[in-house]
């Protein structure tokens, strides 16, 4: 198991050493793309495009500073280039329904509409996707598994200067999802000098442990545990089910000073060479020098006719040929097997003959969690199967947050639900200002079309609470007696209502939807707060103000508390 060519030690990417971040740190600058954000055309971006963006924002996509534009865009899908001859293996693009005119400044915004950033087009160009699905599948275009998905993406591209505003919200184990500059920065504390990386988008088996752990002990320095959460395909494992199972498995039997467990929000497109090529230049940027490639490495398995989409080597072989430019050095595995009566994982190739050998397929592992049959013991470490088993609580609670308009209310509900989905619970989000494009449009903002709103809101709850799931409430919900028919509704027992008491002039300054401003100016009636009363609960579970301490702390209150802590008044 020698690496293919030696890679150098600099935790530095080679592009120069440029870092590249493009969050708006200057207030004014954001106060004038928060007021362009106003009025300017929007486009919401998909879970995919939202993966793109933050790694982009972050320089994990390093070295490109934006999505890529039509020269740069052709030059990757014809020859893994950038225009100026920057290795670079697939185009990261931005897809738009319609053409949008060069100068427009275009709002990129989120599922729930929040505003992350502004892209000030320069050029909008028609992309081909079905020639795209062939340069990146070939053969195997017509029967891979997301070829759907690729084609139903809007026909234009758009690219131009990119201020990022916000990052999207990071979802469960906002913890471990570290940005380039923390990744390297832990890995130097640790006094790593050579560090290589493990890409998977699966629970870690048995022979994953084995591979990674002899890939450690061949490069020596540390090992940078690097799961994707990004979207992939359908029948993968869920996000939370496996990190949580990674997360153990590393807790129990990985040494806690060579090893680093990070997630890395990365779209897969089950691209196999090019995608292996693209892991090394991201893993790169995060600080490793070597990459663990495996067989099929981000191959989509055999495909429906049964044969495979790439080569089993094609992708160590693509790594390997271009690690003098990304600096990372492919450290190749192929297929490992259990050896039943040495009770040890070994090589294939290195199996003695007449060996009696143990394996499972990625498909038979899929039939035994489906079916909910435990895994051999020599397949999986009981901690790991543990997780797989499920076993989450599956008593239905609602986690209802009130409070005014810009109170803090959908920052903590995205993140008390991310901590939900952590533990393996089954979560429903139920934002105000989603409901009301979706179940409520039409309602206005008199007091009866509140209550309307609120009712609508609590039926819904109340189905997820009976079926075992959690309900993630944020709404103004103005009003006592609506409130308490929505507690009486859900079920007192299964009701935590949570007050986010920030101060009216914390909410006011904050009012990134100029809810307010059109208030105070004479353009809105009947805004909570103002001309409009916020009756603030009588029996309030818990209060907390938003502005006095971060999401994730008042997070950790409110799962205290409905793990039987006593009720809390103030931050």
């Amino acid at each position: 198991m020698t690496p293919s060519t030696p890679a150098p030690a600099d935790l530095i990417p080679p592009w120069g050493g440029r870092a590249v971040d493009l969050l708006v740190r200057d207030d004014a600058r954001r106060r004038a793309c928060h007021e362009l954000g106003a009025s300017a055309p929007s486009i919401v971006l998909s879970e995919r495009s939202l993966a793109d963006l933050e790694l982009l924002a972050t320089g994990a996509y390093a070295p490109l500073t934006g999505f890529l534009g039509p020269a740069d865009a052709e030059a990757v899908l014809a020859g893994m280039r950038l225009a100026d001859g920057t290795l670079f293996p697939i185009p990261v693009t931005l897809p738009v329904p319609a053409p949008v005119a060069p100068g427009t400044g275009l709002a990129l915004r989120d599922a729930d509409r929040e505003l992350l950033a502004i892209l000030t087009v320069d050029a909008c160009f028609p992309w081909d996707a079905a020639r795209e699905a062939r340069v990146l599948w070939g053969e195997g275009a017509d029967e891979h598994p997301l070829r759907d998905e690729l084609l139903a993406r809007p026909p234009w591209r758009v690219s131009g200067r990119l201020e990022v505003l916000r990052l999207p919200a990071p979802g469960p184990f906002a913890r471990l999802r570290l940005t380039p500059a923390a990744t390297r920065a832990r890995l130097a504390a640790m006094g790593a000098r050579r560090v290589v990386a493990f890409q998977t988008r699966n629970p870690m088996h048995g022979a994953h442990e084995w591979i990674t752990k002899a890939a450690l002990d061949e490069v020596g320095g540390a090992l940078l545990l690097h799961p994707t959460v990004g979207p992939s395909l359908p029948d993968d494992v869920d996000v939370p089910t496996r990190v949580r199972a990674v997360e153990a498995l590393v807790a129990a039997h990985f040494d806690p000073a060579r090893t680093l467990l990070a997630v890395l929000p990365l779209p897969m497109w089950m691209a196999g060479p090019r995608e292996a090529l693209l892991h090394a230049v991201v893993r790169r940027n995060y600080g490793a020098d070597h990459l663990i490639v495996g067989r099929d490495h981000a191959g989509p398995g055999r495909l429906r006719s049964g044969r495979p989409c790439f080569a089993p080597d094609a992708a160590q072989r693509l790594v390997a040929a271009h690690a003098h430019e990304t600096g990372v050095a492919a450290v190749p595995f192929g297929e490992v097997v259990y050896l039943a009566d040495e009770g040890r994982y070994e090589r294939a190739e290195r199996v003695p003959p007449g060996a009696r050998t143990l394996a499972l397929s990625g498909t038979e592992v899929r039939a035994h969690l489906a079916a909910r049959r435990p895994l051999p013991a020599w397949f999986t470490r009981p901690e790991t199967a543990a997780v797989l088993a499920g076993g989450a609580p599956r008593d239905g609670r609602c986690v209802w947050l009130t409070g005014l308009p810009a109170a803090g209310k959908s920052t903590l509900a995205r993140a008390l639900a991310a901590r939900f989905e952590e533990d393996g619970r089954p979560v429903t989000l139920l934002d105000g200002d989603v409901v009301r494009t979706l179940l409520s449009k039409g309602l206005g903002f008199s007091r009866e079309d509140r209550d309307a709103n609120v009712a609508r809101i609590a039926f819904v709850a109340a189905e997820v609470v009976r079926h075992g799931g959690v309900a993630v409430v944020a709404a103004v919900s103005p009003y006592e007696a609506a409130r308490e028919a929505a507690r009486a509704r859900v079920g007192a027992g299964r009701f935590l209502l949570v007050h986010v008491a920030t101060p009216l002039a914390v909410c006011e300054g904050r009012d990134g939807k100029g809810v307010y401003a059109a208030g105070r100016a004479g353009r809105a009636r009947g805004v909570t707060g103002l001309d409009d009363p916020y009756e603030a609960p009588l029996r309030p579970d818990l209060v907390v103000d938003a502005s006095a301490a971060t999401p994730e702390t008042l997070v950790e209150r409110i799962v205290a508390r409905l793990a039987g802590g006593a009720p809390g008044r103030g931050a």
